[in-house]
C-alpha cells in the first residue's frame, strides 16, 4: 500500500461526510469508453465530431444519424459495476458517503447499490416520448431500429443532456448543496473539462479535497491529496 493510499484510507476512516464527484474515468474499468483519453471517442474518426453528433441541433436535424451513433457508442447494456462503484455503495451503506454526483449516464452506481446518486447528465436507462411522455427502458430502445417511436407516433428521446441543453436545475441545486456541506470531496475520473458540471467544485469549503485521476488535471485545485491512477484500482485497496 502506497503512502497516498494510506493517506486516503485515513481520510475515509475519520469522516462520515464524503461526497464523490465522478466522471467517465469511473466507468472505463467497466468497459465503457470515455471521451477525452487517447482511446476515447473524441480521438476516433467520424464524419462529424462526437460533440457535434451529440448536440441538440444535430439530434433535431439528423435523428437517424444521431441514433446510429448513440446506439453504437453510448449504450452499454452489458456493462457491470467495477470496484469503484462497489466501494462507493459500501461507504454509503456504512454512513460515510452522503452522495455520488456523476457526469456518467450508464446507471452503474445504482446497479452497484448506491441510492443517493445525482446524475448531472441524465441516464441512458430512461427514455421518454416527446409527444405523450410515456416512459421507455433501455431494453425498449435497444429493441427498436432507426429513430425510436412511441405507440402514439411520437419520437422517443433519451433522458440525457445533449450539448446545447441545460442541466436539470433541481439536480444542480442538490449537487451544490451536497458539495457545499461536505467535509471531504473526492473528485475522480474526470478531466473537469465539461461545464457547468465542472464548476460545481468551487462550492466546496470542507477540510479535505482528494483527486484521483489517471492524468494530472489542468490547473491547481489546491487538493490535499492527489492520486494518479485508475479509480477502481485505487478504491479497491481501501
Amino acid at each position: 500500500m502506497t503512502e497516498e493510499i494510506k493517506k486516503l484510507k485515513d481520510i475515509v476512516e475519520h469522516t462520515d461526510n464524503i461526497v464523490f464527484f465522478g466522471g467517465a474515468g469511473v466507468s472505463t474499468e467497466s468497459g465503457i469508453p470515455d471521451f477525452r483519453s487517447v482511446d476515447g471517442l473524441y480521438h476516433q474518426q467520424w464524419d462529424e465530431p462526437p460533440e457535434t453528433i451529440l448536440s441538440h441541433t444535430y439530434y433535431m436535424r439528423y435523428p437517424e444519424k444521431f441514433f446510429r451513433f448513440y446506439r453504437s457508442k453510448l449504450l452499454c447494456p452489458d456493462a457491470q459495476p467495477n470496484a469503484a462503484h462497489r466501494k462507493l455503495a459500501e461507504w454509503e451503506a456504512q454512513g460515510k458517503l452522503r452522495a455520488v454526483i456523476t457526469q456518467n449516464i450508464d446507471g452503474l452506481h445504482q446497479k452497484a447499490g448506491s441510492r443517493e446518486v445525482l446524475e448531472l447528465h441524465g441516464s441512458t436507462l430512461r427514455n421518454y416520448c416527446e409527444q405523450c411522455g410515456r416512459f421507455y427502458s433501455l431494453a425498449d430502445i435497444m429493441a427498436m431500429d432507426g429513430v425510436p417511436r412511441c405507440a402514439c407516433g411520437g419520437r422517443i428521446k433519451p433522458d440525457v443532456v445533449l450539448y446545447e441543453e441545460g442541466l436539470d436545475s433541481t439536480t444542480l441545486t442538490r449537487a451544490v448543496e451536497f458539495i457545499a456541506n461536505a467535509d471531504v470531496l473526492i473528485i475522480a475520473g474526470t478531466s473537469l473539462a465539461v461545464y457547468p458540471a465542472a464548476g460545481l467544485i468551487r462550492y466546496f469549503g470542507g477540510s479535505k479535497l482528494v483527486v484521483i485521476n489517471k492524468t494530472p488535471l489542468r490547473g491547481d485545485l489546491g487538493a490535499d491529496l492527489v492520486i494518479t491512477g485508475a479509480v477502481g484500482e485505487t478504491l479497491a485497496q481501501l
